[in-house]
């Protein structure tokens, strides 16, 4: 009986794993079992897809290596007009809301295309969708470097929000396949998938500024944009032939369905706090440094090293804890926005404080603020995709397309309201006051999501309690025991 249960308890156990590795497992133990040996030391499928996952195959190195160079090139195309363009920008008559308008466009297509690619990700194709996003991406990065040539006025200023907006679509198609690749490749450590290739976001995010920096100083305006959309280019053939395809399902799961779920919603808060604060950064960093510190170029690119730096570096072990601690999570997203909005407070620093602004803290500012974007950041994908599965939605690339396009239009609208906002507060209030109003809008966002965890905790208290009653009273006889006794007499 006992030999029984332990068969069924092994089979259910197995019932969700591939059909190789139930053999592999029932070898195994039926070996160990002749042999006298003691048994197979897996007891169930976490302890066998956990051994799994360690061994990576070649589709998932190949895949890592294709998230890997999309990640790295997309963020230094992205960064590396940081350092110069405002100031390019200005001597060709624009002014500085003008200026957040052309960093904020980019995010503003990429919202659009996001959401569309995201729901259809299934019907295109996800390699189809990676590579071509990648090509429009290096392309429109080098047609940009010619806009220096282009007449000052309304004609500069239309090809900067074209040539940005064409960027931000193959951005977008390019970041929404690649989210979508991961997690169905490794759908059971996403987090640690997402935090290590956060080094390469972050390795995108540090070389970009001084490298535009440097090259433009040095060369002029065009070559910073020509150099990294060839090299954008290059890995577009290398991305051919080494991602693999994936068969994709259409699914019946819609955007509507899962913008209603009260968490969603809330991740959804705290992604457009989090992309905001570095748009915000965007138009108005190189400025405020500039004028108040009087650095070179050159040098306004080794600033936004610090923040780029630390978050590059602790995504990864932020990344391996959400995965381990699942119930964690909550907690690294809610101190991780309180955090960067005490940094953006210090940042100036604002007024209210009486402090002088002072390189040092301005960097250090910088540096805690990339750690805190990361432990807010890194476990919001997993944390949408836990509450997708909970609410019924499928497992497959359907759910991940829709989640991944979710994810990456939230982020486009933050990227389009913080350098939006953050051109026109810093021109009618100054820096100081500009990060101020930016580390508010975090910390409300914050605030609101700590509020919707501690109610949620309740809520579950309440109804685990209720179910332990509820169990009680289903155990308590109808008829107590004492008057079955004296009846039978």
């Amino acid at each position: 009986m006992c030999l029984m249960n332990g068969h069924c308890q092994w089979q259910r156990s197995t019932t969700r794993l591939a059909p190789d590795q139930v053999e592999k497992l029932a070898f195994v133990k039926i070996t160990l079992s002749l042999l006298g040996l003691p048994d197979f030391p897996y007891h169930d499928e976490e302890d066998v897809l956990a051994d799994e996952s360690r061994k990576f195959s070649r589709e998932q190195i190949f895949t890592l290596i294709s998230t890997a160079s999309i990640n790295f090139s997309s963020m230094i195309c992205y960064s590396i007009l940081g350092p110069f363009f405002p100031q390019e920008a200005v001597r060709k008559g624009v002014s500085n809301t003008i200026i957040g308008l052309i960093f904020g466009c980019f995010a503003l297509f990429n919202f659009l295309t996001s959401l569309i690619l995201g729901k259809y990700l299934v019907h295109i194709g996800a390699k189809f969708m990676f590579v071509t996003g990648m090509f429009v991406c290096g392309s429109a990065t080098i047609i940009f470097g010619m806009l220096n040539k282009a007449p000052n006025g309304p004609i500069f200023i239309a090809l900067c929000f074209i040539v940005r907006s064409v960027d931000a679509i193959g951005f977008g198609a390019a970041m929404t396949a690649s989210f979508s690749i991961l997690a169905k490749t490794f759908p059971n450590n996403v987090a640690t998938v997402l935090g290590s290739l956060e080094i390469f976001t972050g390795l995108g995010l540090v070389l970009g500024p001084p490298v535009g920096g440097f090259l433009y100083q040095s060369f002029g305006y065009e070559t910073p944009f020509i150099a990294v959309g060839c090299v954008v280019l290059m890995l577009v053939p290398l991305n051919i032939w080494i991602l693999p395809r994936y068969d994709t399902f259409p699914g019946k799961e819609s955007f509507w369905k899962l913008i209603t779920l009260p968490k969603v919603v809330f991740l959804c808060g705290v992604i457009f706090s989090l992309s905001s604060c570095l748009g915000f950064l965007d138009p108005t960093l190189s400025l405020f440094v500039t004028r108040t510190f009087n650095l070179p170029v050159g040098y306004v690119g080794l600033v936004f090293l610090g923040l780029a730096l630390s978050y590059s570096l602790s995504s990864p072990l932020l990344g391996i804890i959400s995965d381990k601690k699942p119930k964690l999570r909550k907690w690294l997203l809610i101190i991780g926005n309180l955090g960067t909005a005490i940094c953006f407070f210090f940042l100036g620093p604002a007024p209210i404080f009486h402090l002088k602004s002072q390189l040092w803290l301005f960097v250090l500012m910088l540096v805690l603020n990339g750690f805190y974007l990361g432990l807010s950041a890194i476990p919001i994908f997993p944390e949408m995709l836990e509450c997708a599965y909970k609410h019924g939605f499928e497992e497959g690339l359907s759910t991940l397309g829709l989640i991944s396009g979710l994810f990456s239009a939230m982020w486009s609208v933050g990227s389009f309201v913080g350098p939006t906002l953050g051109g026109f507060l810093n021109e009618k209030f100054h820096f100081q006051w500009a990060a101020a109003i930016q580390g508010l809008l975090v910390l409300i966002i914050g605030l609101m999501v700590a509020t919707f965890y501690i109610v949620e905790a309740i809520q579950a208290r309440r109804s685990c309690l209720q179910n332990i009653d509820n169990a009680d009273s289903e155990q308590t006889p109808l008829i107590p025991e004492s008057s079955i006794h004296e009846n039978s007499r």
